[in-house]
């Protein structure tokens, strides 16, 4: 990159300059992840039930990840450890976080503040080395519940109610939960302690954790979990390590009704979870900001593949003839939120798209749905006769079919399978216009690109600790209005 070919010294100075290309490309890409880190630092007086709730000012963006070890109410399951991917997106009337989604009114401080929101149940049997109390029993799956909420909140802190109804046809449960969250500083530690009592009716308890007749034996005779209250206690906390970098930490302590203290799979009605992770703060006043940001579109089409993603992004493996000839197309809409980051040729993009699945007679066609942020370097040494940019999207696809490849290699290893998992999207491209001789064009782009779900190893609860995914390389056109 920037190499002169003109003897021993000029390829010296050539390899010089390639190696400071090259850092200040992993500099732009380590610093495009970390801007985007998500800020627990940013705590805000709104609050609900959802502790992503407020982190970040309207119209910013996160991404990070978190740490999790609870105890597990389950007889025998001792401790638990869980991988949080987190993604958000703060609108100023619509929310996208890794956990949920959902509309809001109001700011919760000057007026009254209302959500509709869809969000994860994080309950349910372990999958991994499951106790041996559970043993033939049926899995407990975690949900989706629909909600509406309700805040309001002030210099004494936050005051929030809010109802959850199962909506993934899981256990068909309902749960009310009357909540309080404070924030304050100690020094340069940022606090936010919350309590919260929470009423579970009895098909919520049932589900996870009664015992069917069927599933009865001489140890584990059959129970029936009634309805509940169920209190609970915790804070948040931020260190900043520096600048920008922040030490995440949480905990809490949650004490289950009585009736599934009863239960015979049941091992403890208290209930302990410690988190920990880093976080990098974006705040709208960055120069870097896209103050009005144009709109972003592109189509694709591409076909299902068997090479693993990683394979494909070498180079290594690109070949469409699969066992099942599967097929999709998609279209996305999104925003540039950050240009030019620090001065680099850097881009930070958010989309938001739809895609239909031809399954090829395998099963009825579908459409799945994707929500990403997406990092763009474009900082090549031709940049000025035919730019060329590499891209790596990051965020969330939720299928309400599996495709049939996916489900078809997860089968295979004896792994589960999940509706919501994570997305990844690299691609390559060039201009448009760069190469037809329009500048005009210059920011359209024709490229390629993978369309990969994956549930991160099965490490994460979020996406039903699946281990594998599918993959779809597809071409794609992009452009801006």
């Amino acid at each position: 990159m920037g190499m002169r070919v003109d003897g021993v010294c000029g390829r010296i100075r050539g390899t010089e300059s390639l190696l400071r290309r090259a850092r200040v490309a992993l500099a732009a890409l380590a610093e495009a992840c970390a801007t985007l880190a998500m800020a627990f630092m940013a705590l805000s007086a709104s609050a609900n039930g959802d502790p992503l709730t407020g982190i970040l000012p309207p119209g910013n963006a996160g991404l990070g990840a978190v740490g999790i070890v609870e105890r597990s109410p389950y007889r025998g399951a001792g401790a638990q450890f869980d991988f949080l991917p987190l993604y958000v997106y703060e609108g100023d009337y619509f929310y996208l976080h890794s956990t949920g989604a959902g509309f809001k009114l109001g700011d919760g401080a000057n007026t009254p503040r209302f959500d509709a929101f869809i969000r994860r149940r994080f309950e349910g049997t372990p999958y991994h080395n499951p106790p041996s109390s559970l043993d033939g029993m049926a899995r407990r799956d975690v949900g989706v519940d629909g909600g509406l909420s309700g805040e309001m909140g002030g210099s004494w802190g936050t005051a929030f109610v809010e109802v959850l109804r199962d909506v993934s046809q899981t256990s068909h449960g309902t749960e009310w939960r009357l909540g309080y969250r404070y924030v304050t500083q100690y020094r340069d530690v940022w606090l936010r302690p919350y309590a919260i009592l929470g009423w579970r009716d009895a098909k919520l308890n049932d589900y996870y954790y009664g015992v069917r007749p069927e599933e009865a034996t001489a140890d584990r005779p059959a129970y029936a979990a009634g309805s509940g209250w169920s209190p609970q206690v915790g804070v948040f906390a931020t260190y900043g390590l520096s600048e920008r970098w922040s030490l995440i930490a949480g905990g809490s302590l949650k004490y289950w009704p009585a009736t599934m203290g009863a239960s015979p799979i049941v091992d403890s009605r208290v209930q302990w979870q410690a988190l920990l992770g880093v976080g990098w703060n974006i705040t709208p006043e960055r120069k870097d900001w896209v103050a009005s940001p144009p709109l972003l579109v592109r189509g694709y089409v591409g076909a299902s593949t068997d090479c693993n993603l990683i394979n494909i992004v070498e180079g290594g493996c690109a070949s469409v003839w699969t066992k099942d000839h599967t097929s999709l197309a998609g279209f996305e809409v999104g925003r540039p939120l950050i240009e030019r980051m620090n001065g680099w040729r850097f881009d930070v993009n958010a989309w938001l798209g739809v895609q239909r699945h031809f399954e090829d007679g395998h099963q009825p066609d579908f459409f799945s749905f994707r929500a990403y942020f997406k990092p763009v370097y474009y900082g090549f040494p031709w940049d000025s006769k035919v730019r060329t940019r590499v891209g790596l999207g990051l965020g969330l696809s939720w299928a309400p079919h599996i495709p049939f490849s996916e489900e078809r290699d997860l089968t295979s290893k004896n792994s589960n399978t999940s509706k919501l998992l994570q997305t990844f999207d690299p691609t390559i491209d060039v201009s448009f216009g760069d190469l037809v001789g329009r500048k005009d064009w210059h920011d359209s782009y024709v490229g390629l690109g993978v369309s990969h779900r994956s549930g991160i190893f099965g490490a994460s609860r979020l996406y039903g600790n699946v281990n594998g995914g599918s993959n779809y390389i597809y071409t794609y056109f992009e452009s801006r209005f």
